[in-house]
């Protein structure tokens, strides 16, 4: 069984890396066959991608099913391995082997095809999610990983050149709220360790617990700042509601309720996450700010 690389990947790192993404992209199946020999592990089905990541379905010399993740550094997944070591498996996939160099994982295999997204009731999704959470931000963050602190500040220093390329008044308006929250917030960032992307289809269903967490972003932070991927994440069902302010503060007063947060904190933090969000649609090139982040953040301002 030889290593492939989905076409969908490859496209993936061109168009965010042009031809240094596809010269990446390229060198997977050797770099894969590498980790193949040196960790003791066999092929056991076809590869999964996300945006970034490649994920071949393996299996270790002592027979333990695994999943080998490749993936090229970046400042976000740089230091994956240290968060999931700090967790060790309560409530996120657990760390079975790491290369920093490479970026390179082995973790436990869950189950690809049964994601929270596959949950059908919405708010049972987000229970399961938000359960997760609390044991993730229960534990204090480790040294080495970037910090909310630096982030916000980072952000705050961008706003006024972002200010120039929006031309509509309501997304200036918004950005500059956004801007404001944070300014509050920045001198108590915080010291738990976030997940930062707890989404409904990074949280797989497993053989030793019926769900866990998977692809972090590890941060050290205020755990209000780890909200925004949930009330997001499928915006069909809040559509169906009728009535989207209702439908955002359902989910938001839900969490907030379940992780014991202080509902104005946790509205400036996801207005923060909306502002990190707005920035970097700005640098990618975009003139408008996106109507679902403006819709949660004319919500959750209700709490602030």
């Amino acid at each position: 069984m030889r290593i492939k690389v989905p076409a969908a990947l490859t496209e993936s790192h061109v168009k965010y890396d042009g031809e240094a993404g596809r010269e990446w992209s390229a060198g997977l199946p050797a770099l894969g066959e590498r980790y193949l020999e040196e960790w003791g592990l066999r092929l056991d089905g076809e590869p999964r991608h996300g945006v970034v990541s490649l994920v071949l379905p393996v299996v270790r010399e002592d027979g333990t099913k695994a999943a080998l993740k490749l993936q090229p550094v970046t400042d976000e997944n740089a230091t994956e391995a240290h968060g999931l070591r700090t967790w060790a498996g309560d409530g996120s996939v657990l760390l079975l082997d790491s290369d920093p160099g490479t970026g390179t994982l082995l973790l436990e295999r869950l189950e690809a095809d049964r994601s929270l997204s596959n949950v059908p009731d919405d708010m049972e999704a987000l229970g399961i999610l938000t359960e997760l959470l609390a044991r993730l931000v229960a534990y204090p963050a480790p040294e080495g990983l970037r910090r909310l602190g630096d982030i916000a500040q980072a952000m705050l220093d961008d706003v006024d050149r972002a200010l120039k390329n929006l031309p509509r008044e309501r997304d200036r308006h918004w950005m500059k709220v956004c801007a404001s929250a944070v300014a509050e917030l920045v001198s108590e960032p915080g010291d738990r360790l976030l997940h930062w992307d707890l989404h409904y289809d990074n949280v797989l269903a497993a053989d030793r617990e019926p769900w866990l967490s998977i692809d972090p972003k590890p941060l050290a932070g205020d755990p209000c700042f780890d909200l925004w991927p949930a009330l997001h994440n499928r915006w069909e069902a809040v559509l169906a509601t009728g009535d989207v302010t209702r439908g955002v503060l359902r989910r938001f007063d839900f969490m907030v309720d379940r992780l014991g947060l202080d509902p104005q904190r946790a509205a400036g933090w996801t207005l923060g996450r909306i502002l990190q969000n707005a920035l970097w649609d700005v640098e990618d090139g975009e003139s408008e700010l996106k109507e679902i982040d403006l819709a949660i953040a004319e919500a959750v301002r209700i709490r602030s």
